[in-house]
């Protein structure tokens, strides 16, 4: 399972790894201001992202010894070990801030929702590849699937944790809309998901959760409550004008007018201090690597490999576009941390466990299977 080819060096993805470097660069960078108290060094917070990240680069290394085939009868191993991993989060541990999302390890706290998405991923690309589509996927053919994604869905709502939960709907959605419906198929999904929209709002939705949205279309309605985290948000983003305030000198982040400025709104403090232009680079940077990762689907040698790099890539970009919108007001706080930028040991270690797979898939892609 680990035999490594000696030939696959030749293959190295060395403009994935710079790429990374690039971004994880800058994310911890962008931590280490955030987080920054006036001392002479670094915060708990940053060296906790440091060690992960130093780790998740260590793991991508093992990973390119394992060949990503192993996964498609891999995944549905995977996905029963992070069900169980849910229903303990969702019934068994302590409640944190009215959420019970995270598993004392001891060293660490494991949020089982982040590697659902992977895993989601991974059995989702497994269950499409071993398939047919002919003229395109009956409304029957995605029950399946469907069912597949419901466990995890309700699982993590539960907990709650509406961002992730959508963000396995989404995954879902990306994946079988790729793999070719019937147009027939595409319809009667268009008509339930309006219906299912209206029973969410209605009938699932916490009095908060439906807050939030209700913020977002108007903030200045409750400037002080609801509505603070998007108004200091975009001051945050508008403040750094060109060229940004400098490093360190963000005020909106240092003086605590910004809350979550190392999570959900990491990126409003870089876009402070660094202004449009170092928010256009960072930008390019990241979603280059991201336009690299759909090259890497769309040259992978078989079926399975093109599904795992398409939803690996997807993960990772809706999390991204959802993140960027929030901090711009143009949609409701979730709770949608974005990749390899945010504080988060479970959502980064995540990130490049998708970064290091892709990797894989490209090395492997001159690969004849034996």
């Amino acid at each position: 399972m680990f035999r490594f080819d000696r030939r696959l060096i030749h293959y190295f993805d060395w403009v994935m790894l710079l790429l990374l470097i690039l971004v994880s660069a800058m994310a911890l960078a962008n931590l280490f201001s955030s987080t920054w108290s006036g001392g002479p060094t670094a915060s708990p917070i940053f060296y906790k992202q440091l060690y992960v990240t130093l780790f998740g680069l260590a793991l991508i290394i093992l990973l390119l010894g394992f060949d990503y085939k192993e996964l498609e009868t891999l995944g549905f191993v995977l996905y029963a070990a992070v069900i169980l991993l849910l229903i303990y989060a969702a019934f068994y541990v302590q409640t944190v801030a009215g959420t019970q999302r995270w598993i004392n390890l001891g060293f660490m706290r494991l949020q089982p929702s982040e590697p659902a998405k992977l895993v989601m991923v991974i059995v989702l690309a497994s269950y499409f590849s071993r398939r047919e589509i002919g003229e395109g996927f009956r409304l029957r053919d995605i029950i399946k699937p469907g069912i597949l994604t419901a466990v995890p869905f309700a699982l993590i709502l539960i907990q709650p944790d509406l961002g992730t939960a959508l963000m396995i709907a989404v995954i879902y959605g990306s994946m079988i809309l790729f793999v070719k419906l019937r147009w027939t198929t595409i319809a009667i999904l268009g008509t339930l998901g309006a219906a299912g929209a209206f029973v969410f709002w209605k009938y699932l939705l916490k009095d908060y959760q439906r807050r939030r949205i209700e913020t977002f279309l108007n903030p200045e309605g409750d400037p002080m409550n609801q509505g603070y985290q998007i108004m200091q948000s975009k001051i945050a983003v508008g403040s750094g004008k060109v060229f940004g305030k400098g490093f360190m000198e963000g005020t909106q982040g240092h003086l605590h007018f910004l809350p979550e400025r190392h999570t959900d709104f990491a990126f409003s403090v870089w876009a402070e201090e660094w202004g449009f232009a170092g928010s256009v680079f960072f930008i390019g940077c990241y979603f280059f690597m991201l336009l690299w990762g759909m090259n890497i689907a769309m040259s992978a040698r078989d079926k399975f490999g093109v599904l795992l790099a398409f939803g690996l890539v997807m993960l990772i970009f809706w999390q991204a576009v959802i993140n960027l919108l929030m901090i711009m007001g143009f949609l409701p706080v979730v709770g949608i941390p974005l990749p390899l930028f945010s504080y988060g040991g479970s959502s980064l270690l995540t990130t490049l466990i998708c970064i290091g797979l892709l990797m894989n898939i490209r090395m492997r892609r001159y690969q004849v299977k034996g």
